[in-house]
Formats: structure tokens, sequence, C-alpha cells
């Protein structure tokens, strides 16, 4: 699976989940997929499309700041965010 299909996965489940939603309460997860590589250009990981303040930035980074980064690598992904799917899209994509 490529990258990009990984991440969009991950945010996927966690917007299915209700992480994204405006009012949830939960914390909202790393988008880390344990592809841990930066690349050529050191401008981004391969894995998870952050860049190395936002990298540094995630632990101490409040809900605004964490929906920001997201944001800012499903661009870099070139996918859609926030995404609106189901638990049942979900599956029937990892199928």
């Amino acid at each position: 699976m490529s990258a990009t299909k990984s991440i969009a996965a991950r945010a996927q489940l966690l917007s299915a989940a209700g992480y994204f939603d405006a009012d949830s309460d939960e914390v909202i997860p790393s988008p880390c997929i344990s592809v841990c590589r930066m690349t050529e250009d050191r401008s981004r990981c391969e894995g998870c499309f952050r860049t190395i303040p936002e990298i540094r930035a995630w632990a101490l980074a409040d809900s605004v700041e964490r929906l920001a980064i997201w944001a800012r690598l499903a661009q870099r992904a070139g996918m859609p965010f926030p995404l609106r799917t189901s638990l049942e899209d979900v599956a029937k994509e990892s199928i």
C-alpha cells in the first residue's frame, strides 16, 4: 500500500470515529503510520507527510493546531480534509 493510501486510510478511520468533529472531546491522534523516513529533500516524512517542525510541535499542540497539521498534511498528500466517511465505507475499502 502506498504512503498516500495509508495516510488516507488512517484519516478516514479517525474521521469516521469522530476525532475530527468540532464537538469532539477526544485527543486527536497522531498521523504517524510508522513509516518514519524523510523525503530526499527533507521537506516531509514519507509516511505521515508532516514536516520536521510539525513532528516536533505535535506533542504540545492543542486540538486546533493538530487539526491544522492534519489539514496541511492532507493537502500535501493530495487528499480532502476533513473527511466525511462512515466506518462501513472504510471497512469496504480495506477489503
